[in-house]
C-alpha cells in the first residue's frame, strides 16, 4: 500500500510509542522519515499533491520501499519518487555517509581481532543490530566507490585556498603510527566554502604536500590568489614549489603561538600578546610595519630572541592587506580549516585507533564530503 504524509497524525504516533513503548520506535521512527522524506519531495516538486503551479518542476512518481537498518532496528520506508528521477532525499542521504564510516571503522576493528569488549560493545550500540564481515567488506566497497568519487571530482576556480593538517593514530605495518590527514578547502568565485580534497600520509614532509597539492592542481583547481595556512616546514616549501607565484598569508593565530615560546618572562606573556595583535589587525601594511618596528626595537635589548623571531616572521601576516577589507577577518587565519578540524576529531576520538590507513581516509571523507556539500547550500563565507 503507497504511503500518504497523512496516514497517522502526530497524536497516532504519540499515542502508539506510549502504548507499546520503546518496541513501538522502529514504527514512529518509520512514520516520522516518511513524512520528513514526503515534505522534501513536495519542496523539490513545488506544489503539493494535486496542486496545479506555474512553479512545478516535475511530478510524483509513486514509492519505492527501502529497508534500513538502525539502531532502534529495521525501518521499512516508503522512498518517494519523481518522474525526472532526480530526487533523493536528504533526510536518508545527509548523515549517512559519517555514520555508515564509522560503523565500518569500528566493526574493522573487531574482525581483524584488534578490539576488546568494549568496542564490541560500542560497534553494537551504534548498528543497534549483529553484523557480518561479508557485510562490513560489502558496505565498505560502495562506500568507498562514492567517497573515491567525491576526492577525485573536477574542480574549479578558488580565489583563497586554506591549508592544514591534523593527526590520527592508525595501526600500520603491525605497529601504531600517528598519520597525517592533509585538507584543503577553498573560497569558489560566489563566496562559498568547499572541501576540495584530503590525503592521508605517514608524516608532513614536503614530498607528501608536494604530491597532495599536484593533485589538487591536476584536478582543475585554478584562480587562486592566496593560500592560508601555518608555517610548518614541508607545507612551506612544498608550496613554493607548486605555487611559487601566489602570495601566502601566515595565519595569525599561529603566528601569536609561536610568539609565546620567545618570551622569556610570564608576566610579560599578555603585554607581547597585545603588541602582536595590534600589529596584525593594523589598518594597512604600512601602519603594521611601523608598528612592527617600534615592537623590534622596544624588546631588542629586554627579549631580544623575540625581537629578532618577530622581525623574521610578523611580516609574513601582511599579506592580506592587499586585499579587500571586507575579506580580512576571513583569511587573515586558517579558522576555517581549524574548525573542521574540530569536527573531524569529534567522530574519530570514537575509533581512537584505525585499523588501517583506508579505514581512516574512509570515516574523515565522509565527514568532509558532509559538510562541504552543507557549506554549498549555506550562507555565502564571503562577497565578492
Amino acid at each position: 500500500m503507497a504511503y500518504r504524509v497523512n496516514d497517522k497524525s502526530d497524536t497516532d504516533l504519540l499515542e502508539l510509542l506510549l502504548d507499546k513503548g520503546l518496541e513501538g520506535l522502529p514504527e514512529v521512527l518509520t512514520q516520522f522519515i516518511n513524512q520528513a522524506m514526503e515534505f522534501e519531495r513536495q519542496r523539490y516538486l513545488r506544489a503539493k499533491p494535486y496542486e496545479r503551479s506555474e512553479e512545478r518542476t516535475t511530478y510524483a512518481n509513486g514509492y519505492k520501499p527501502k529497508q534500513l537498518k538502525s539502531r532502534v532496528g529495521k525501518l521499512h520506508l516508503q522512498v518517494p519518487q519523481t518522474r525526472d528521477s532526480k530526487f533523493y532525499p536528504s533526510t536518508l542521504a545527509r548523515g549517512m555517509r559519517s555514520e555508515r564510516a564509522l560503523k565500518l571503522a569500528i566493526a574493522e576493528m573487531y574482525f581483524q581481532g584488534v578490539s576488546t569488549r568494549k568496542v564490541k560493545h560500542v560497534m553494537q550500540e551504534l548498528c543497534g543490530f549483529e553484523i557480518t564481515s561479508s557485510e562490513v567488506s560489502q558496505a565498505a566497497k560502495l562506500l568507498d566507490k562514492e567517497l573515491e568519487q567525491w576526492r577525485k571530482r573536477s574542480l574549479g576556480s578558488y580565489s583563497y585556498v586554506y591549508l592544514d593538517a591534523l593527526y590520527e593514530k592508525v595501526r600500520y605495518g603491525g605497529i601504531v603510527r600517528d598519520c597525517a590527514v592533509l585538507m584543503a578547502v577553498g573560497i569558489d568565485q560566489q563566496g562559498r566554502r568547499e572541501v576540495l580534497g584530503l590525503s592521508v600520509s605517514l608524516s608532513e614532509h614536503e614530498v607528501h604536500w608536494r604530491e597532495f597539492l599536484c593533485q589538487l592542481q591536476e584536478r582543475g583547481m585554478h584562480g587562486v590568489k592566496l593560500i592560508i595556512s601555518d608555517a610548518h616546514a614541508g607545507l612551506k616549501a612544498a608550496r613554493k614549489a607548486v605555487f611559487p607565484g601566489i602570495p601566502w598569508q601566515r595565519c595569525h593565530f599561529h603566528l601569536q603561538q609561536n610568539a609565546q615560546s620567545y618570551v622569556t618572562r610570564q608576566s610579560k606573556k599578555r603585554e607581547v600578546g597585545s603588541v602582536i595583535r595590534s600589529i596584525l589587525t593594523a589598518v594597512d601594511a604600512q601602519s603594521a610595519q611601523a608598528l612592527l618596528s617600534e615592537a623590534v626595537k622596544r624588546y631588542e635589548k629586554e627579549m631580544p630572541n623575540l625581537a629578532t623571531w618577530m622581525e623574521e616572521n610578523l611580516s609574513e601576516g601582511f599579506s592580506h592587506f592587499s586585499f579587500s577589507e571586507e575579506h580580512h577577518r576571513r583569511i587573515r587565519t586558517s579558522n576555517v580549516v581549524e574548525r573542521l578540524n574540530k569536527e573531524v576529531k569529534r567522530r574519530t576520538k570514537i575509533v581512537g585507533v584505525f585499523p588501517s590507513v583506508d579505514s581512516c581516509e574512509r570515516l574523515i571523507s565522509a565527514v568532509l564530503m558532509e559538510r562541504s556539500d552543507e557549506w554549498q547550500t549555506s550562507v555565502r563565507y564571503l562577497t565578492f
